[in-house]
């Protein structure tokens, strides 16, 4: 399967998870981001078009994370709900953009559950 391929296959289940997947100011929508090495995550509030706080291993306070991907993964779904709590969301919206719910998505999500965030 060529790189075109591959990336307009993910495009389409992108697209069709995201008619059904929509994030409010209460409860926005945590998208997720793989890319070959790093991970970013974000709470989006799509009403308004705003992003609501981020969270990526390219940030400073991650660039010394040390472990594997997966790892590294777990920690920053956990950093991602504490900072939600934080701001006062409990609740949100998963979106795995496309991407298989395995593997470093996987983890993001369940250190995301672990840190208190509900969805």
């Amino acid at each position: 399967m060529s790189q075109i391929d591959k990336a307009s296959r993910r495009q389409k289940i992108k697209d069709r998870s995201r008619a059904s997947v929509s994030g409010t100011q209460i409860r926005p929508r945590l998208c997720v981001y793989r890319s070959l090495t790093q991970i970013y995550a974000q709470l989006i509030d799509d009403l308004s078009g705003k992003t609501v706080l981020a969270v990526s291993t390219m940030s400073k306070e991650n660039k010394a994370l040390q472990g594997s991907k997966s790892e590294r993964c777990r920690i920053i779904g956990s950093q991602l709900a504490q900072k939600a709590l934080a701001a006062g969301i409990t609740t949100v919206v998963f979106d795995r953009n496309g991407f298989r719910y395995h593997g470093r998505v996987k983890a993001l999500a369940d250190g995301a559950r672990e840190a208190g965030l509900i969805f």
